[in-house]
């Protein structure tokens, strides 16, 4: 146990001591609640641009977090799956270690280092409140997982913004991420009526406390109420029994809470906001949702209007799922439009998060048996995976993702490249570096690739960015290559991209520099840029059975800082590793 807390302890002292290292913090605390004067959002001491990042999957598991897309369809669906495979007692066992696990303080302290001044916390409502016969039922967990989280953010003087996530009934066509079955919310008075009480209850409990942000009243709302066939409400004209709720929410807010914004998402998604204004009260936010698509004026040029004719902010409440290269693009047309923003997400199992939660053999064999690929697993065996992935969701057994941090931060202010990590050659002694170790910093800066993001909103075309998904979160398709250097290889290489290694030398010299490549399609074309010195090109070897290594003798190293950039003349080969020698 205490080797268990030392190391902890450990892991979050490296992982703080290495952004700040990255990007020193910045951020000046705030003071007092924050409020809407005009299209800003404030605090006593003026204008307060919020940075944020949201714990979506911890109170609500959506399945494409937990890997399970076309697999189940919801959290309820997960649950019943698990239930059958180990039982009732066992799943809610499962649940509970998720819950104590996923979030911690050690979590939010770290995130404020890091650099956020907020959190979205996504709500399920079955975690504060049950209907039962004398009308509801009001639930202690919930309450008592957002009254820690709230305790850890005012420790860091961050703000808590309350998002309900799931609302009874659900509030759309989407289930995976309300966690609706049969969507009953727009058709029964009691969901809605539930809904109201939930804010009000909510609002008794936090009206006082300064660090809760504002209260986001419902996601992603998603339902074509004039037409049925419009099944996310996309090209709903009216939305009236939307702004009616909202109205009757905020009413029933206000009755016991003066303090805090109110912050309304359109129809689709967030997106479609006709029939909603005017506004009805006078510290309200206008939420706006943005994924997949180009990060110029024009896409937000829509939102800066709703701003300008209601007299009320903007704020990005949810964005992200795509490439370094798209967030640190989308944050600088953000902040040069003083929209406040919340990345999306903190955790997950995919790649494209800050902290990966890793899997393990026996949850495969659950994923394997619910894709009909595998027998199903014993009770034991389920058992245990599932208990190992809730132990594997605390901060010191994920994956750390320093690009994708860095990309949200720091690279949104410099084009400045800094090593991924140290690698230092010694005199005497070879050093190797890994293909994927490759500088950090923007496209063009750092690396080169002709498909660094996802703009499939604008283009309707799906476009991965990182073709394997896996190690970094750039635009470089990295794929894992067993046996081999750190396990990891760049792939699916085009002409004319390339790759910037930062190499510390001890002592100048003359080096021989061996790249390791196998062909994937034919022979390549590689030659190299040292300090801005180009050197021959080489041909890579057109095997694809056996790794070749492409040697470049007498290659003048200076002592000190020098820049190594790899160039791919030719393409089609995957990458390993590059050996540094004393020639």
């Amino acid at each position: 146990m205490r080797k268990t807390l030392r190391f902890r302890k450990l892991k979050t002292i490296l992982l703080t001591s290495i952004f700040i290292s990255i990007f020193p913090i910045t951020n000046l605390y705030a003071a007092g609640f924050l409020r809407t004067e005009g299209t800003r959002i404030v605090d006593n001491d003026g204008e307060f641009l919020l940075r944020g990042m949201g714990l979506g999957g911890w109170m609500l598991q959506e399945p494409y977090m937990m890997q399970l897309s076309g697999i189940s369809k919801n959290q309820t669906d997960i649950k019943r799956r698990i239930s059958e495979l180990v039982g009732a007692d066992k799943t809610k066992e499962f649940y509970s270690a998720w819950l104590k696990n996923g979030v911690q303080k050690e979590d939010i302290d770290l995130l404020a280092t890091w650099g956020f001044n907020s959190i979205r916390l996504p709500m399920h409502y079955n975690l504060y409140m049950q209907p039962s016969k004398n009308g509801v039922e009001w639930l202690e967990e919930g309450f008592s997982l957002t009254d820690s989280l709230l305790a850890w953010c005012e420790a860091n003087k961050m703000y808590l913004i309350l998002d309900l996530h799931a609302a009874p009934g659900g509030q759309g066509n989407d289930l995976a991420i309300s966690d609706a079955a049969d969507v009953k919310l727009w058709n029964s008075a009691r969901h809605k009526e539930n809904t109201v009480l939930f804010w009000k209850k909510l609002a008794e409990r936090y009206k006082d406390k300064e660090w809760i942000g504002g209260y986001d009243i419902l996601n992603e709302p998603n339902w074509g109420f004039q037409d049925s066939e419009d099944l996310n409400g996309c090209k709903e004209k009216l939305n009236e029994p939307l702004r009616q709720l909202y109205i009757e929410i905020t009413k029933a807010i206000r009755q016991v809470d003066k303090n805090h914004m109110i912050v309304i998402s359109g129809n689709c998604w967030g997106n479609n906001y006709n029939g909603i204004f005017p506004l009805w009260d006078d510290n309200m936010v206008i939420s706006i949702h943005k994924y997949w698509n180009y990060n110029t004026l024009g896409e937000i040029a829509g939102y800066l209007k709703f701003s300008e004719e209601n007299n009320a902010p903007l704020w990005l409440s949810e964005s992200g799922e795509n490439s370094n290269t798209w967030h640190t693009d989308a944050i600088k047309l953000l902040e040069e439009n003083n929209i406040g923003w919340c990345w999306w997400n903190y955790k997950k199992m995919p790649n494209s998060c800050p902290m990966v939660i890793p899997t393990n053999a026996e949850y495969e064999l659950i994923k394997q048996y619910w894709k009909s690929e595998a027998e199903r697993p014993s009770a034991d065996v389920a058992y245990k995976g599932l208990m190992k992935l809730a132990e594997d969701t605390k901060l010191q057994n994920t994956i750390f993702k320093k690009d994708y941090i860095d990309a949200l931060f720091r690279q949104t202010k410099t084009t400045e490249t800094m090593p991924y990590t140290k690698h230092l050659l010694k005199d005497n002694s070879p050093l190797t570096v890994y293909a994927t170790d490759y500088d950090l910093g923007r496209c063009n800066f750092a690396f080169y690739d002709k498909d660094t993001a996802n703009y499939r909103t604008s283009t309707g075309i799906n476009t991965p960015w990182n073709k394997g998904n896996a190690y970094r979160n750039d635009g470089v398709d990295i794929m894992p290559c067993k046996n081999l250097g750190n396990g990891f290889c760049v792939f699916s290489i085009e002409d004319g991209e390339w790759l910037q290694y930062t190499i510390d030398v001890e002592k100048a010299g003359t080096y021989s520099i061996n790249l390791c490549t196998i062909a994937e399609n034919t022979a390549g074309a590689v030659y190299l840029s040292v300090n801005n010195k180009r050197t021959k090109t080489v041909s890579t070897s057109g095997s694809k059975l056996n790794w070749h290594t492409s040697t470049f003798n007498k290659v003048t190293l200076n002592k000190g800082k020098n820049t190594l950039r790899v160039y791919f003349e030719k393409g089609g080969v995957k990458f390993s590793s590059i050996e540094i020698s004393k020639k």
